[in-house]
C-alpha cells in the first residue's frame, strides 16, 4: 500500500531501476521511471531470472512453442535448459506476497517479464509476437485486478495516464479495506469515483451503480469483491475524447444556475476544442475547476475525476 516513506508501493523489473541483472550483465534503466515516477512510487524490484537462481552473466532464454499450448522458457544455445516451471512457481509465490503493492511495471519483450507481444520461436520461420513472459503471465493471472504496464508503453500518454490512474484507485481501495469495509464506506467510495468510471464506460457506470445499490440485500464481502473486480476491469478501458467530453458536460450541469450565458458559451467552446483535439484535457478541466472554486458544489468537490493523481505528474497535459 504505502512504503516506509509514505510512497505507493509498485512492483518492478529490477533492470528498469538500473540493476545489472540482465543475462549479459547489463541493465535497462528507464529515465521516466527513475526520475518522475520514483518521486511518487516506492519500487519493489524483482528480477525473476535471478530469483530462480540464474546468475550474471547467464545463458539467455527465449519462449519456444507452437500455436497451440503455452510456450516454454528455454535456453537460446542450450535447448535442454528449461526454466518454465521455476518462473511460473515464482510468479505464484510473488503474487501471494504482493498484498500491499498497488501496481507492477514489467520489462517489455522479456521471456520472463514481457506483458504482451513477446517473441515465441517455433520449428521454423520468423518468430511470432504473441507471447507473454512466463513470470508475468502467471502473476497477472493470479492478480487480475492489479494495474500492470510495461516501461515501453509508458511512453504513450494515454496508456501512461491510464496505468497511473488505476494505481491510485487501487491504493485507495486497499486503504478503504484496511480500515474495515462497511456498506456505507463502499457506497461512499463508489460515489467519489462515479465520474471517473463514466469517463471509461457508460455501461460500467450503470452496472456498478446497480451493484452498489444491492449493499443492503447481499453479503458485503462477496459484493465488494465483485465490485472491485468490475471497477478495475472497467478502468482498463481507455477513455476517449468523446467520453471525457460527456463527463465535462455532465459536470457543467452542476453549474447551470450559477453561470451566465457568456461563461456557458466559453465552456462549451473549450469542450469542443478538446473533443476535436485542439487542446489537451487539462485545459477544460482547469476552466471547470476555476468555476467550481467560485461556485463550490459538495458532490463535485469529492469527485476523483477532477484530481485522479498528483497534478505535478502533468498526465492530462498530453491527453
Amino acid at each position: 500500500m504505502r512504503g516506509d516513506n509514505g510512497k505507493i508501493l509498485v512492483g518492478i523489473s529490477s533492470c528498469l531501476l538500473g540493476a545489472t541483472v540482465r543475462y549479459d550483465g547489463g541493465h535497462k534503466q528507464d529515465a521516466y521511471i527513475n526520475g518522475t515516477l520514483s518521486r511518487h512510487f516506492e519500487f519493489l524490484p524483482i528480477c525473476p531470472e535471478m530469483a530462480i537462481g540464474l546468475g550474471v552473466p547467464r545463458e539467455p532464454i527465449r519462449l519456444v512453442g507452437e500455436q497451440n499450448g503455452l510456450p516454454r522458457a528455454r535456453g537460446v544455445r542450450n535447448a535442454d535448459l528449461d526454466v518454465t516451471d521455476r518462473l511460473a512457481a515464482l510468479g505464484r509465490e510473488t503474487a501471494g506476497r504482493l498484498a500491499g503493492v498497488c501496481g507492477y511495471i514489467f520489462k517489455s519483450k522479456s521471456p520472463s517479464c514481457g506483458m504482451e507481444r513477446v517473441k515465441v520461436y517455433g520449428d521454423g520461420g520468423m518468430p511470432r509476437r504473441d507471447g507473454r513472459g512466463v513470470y508475468a503471465r502467471v502473476l497477472m493471472e493470479a492478480l487480475p485486478s492489479l494495474p500492470v504496464e510495461e516501461e515501453g508503453r509508458l511512453g504513450d500518454p494515454v496508456l501512461r495516464e491510464n496505468f497511473i490512474e488505476r494505481v491510485f484507485v487501487y491504493r485507495r481501495w486497499l486503504e478503504l479495506t484496511a480500515e474495515g469495509l462497511t456498506a456505507a464506506a463502499l457506497v461512499d467510495f463508489h460515489s467519489c469515483h462515479k465520474l471517473l468510471v463514466m469517463a471509461h464506460s457508460q455501461a460500467a457506470y450503470r452496472r456498478l451503480g446497480r451493484l452498489v445499490a444491492q449493499t443492503g440485500t447481499r453479503p458485503l464481502a462477496p459484493l465488494a469483491e465483485e465490485y472491485f473486480a468490475d471497477l478495475m476491469a472497467s478502468l482498463q478501458r481507455k477513455a476517449t475524447r468523446q467520453s471525457h467530453t460527456n463527463v465535462l458536460q455532465h459536470l457543467m450541469g452542476y453549474l447551470k444556475k450559477q453561470l451566465d450565458a457568456g461563461d456557458k458559451a466559453e465552456l462549451l467552446e473549450c469542450f469542443d476544442a478538446y473533443r476535436l483535439g485542439r487542446v489537451p484535457l487539462i485545459v477544460p478541466i482547469t476552466l471547470l475547476k476555476h468555476h467550481f472554486r467560485r461556485h463550490p458544489h459538495a458532490y463535485v468537490a469529492r469527485q476523483y475525476y477532477l484530481d485522479p493523481h498528483p497534478e505535478e505528474l502533468m498526465l492530462r497535459n498530453g491527453l
